[in-house]
């Protein structure tokens, strides 16, 4: 295997699977579609992918080799898909206080 890629393993193992949670992210709730919400999304995917990928590198580099050679990508996998997570559900909750649709936000006052 190429030590690029297998540097970068835990990242391109879990793409499918963060394309599949952004795709959700960026679906629903259908409404607002407007134009600040849409670039918030865009932001909050940005984010979430280059925590991820920090994530991993910063795992690659710090993991202690002494438990053996699966160790690193074990780690950088745990780290890349937590980032990644806690950045998606942050910007779930903030997108959901703030960028609610103006009829919701009517109704409950």
């Amino acid at each position: 295997m190429s030590p690029q890629v297998e540097f970068n393993l835990a990242l391109i193992l879990f793409i499918p699977w963060f394309a599949i949670l952004g795709v959700l992210f960026w679906c629903f709730p259908r409404a607002p579609r407007n134009a600040a919400r849409k670039l918030f999304d865009i932001v909050s995917l940005v984010l979430a992918v280059a925590a991820s990928a920090w994530g991993m590198q910063w795992s690659m580099h710090n993991a202690d080799p002494g438990y053996g050679h699966l160790w690193p990508q074990i780690l950088a996998t745990s780290v890349s898909y937590g980032l990644f997570l806690a950045v998606m559900t942050a910007a779930f909750i903030v997108r959901f206080r703030v960028l609610r649709a103006p009829s919701a936000v009517e109704a409950q006052d």
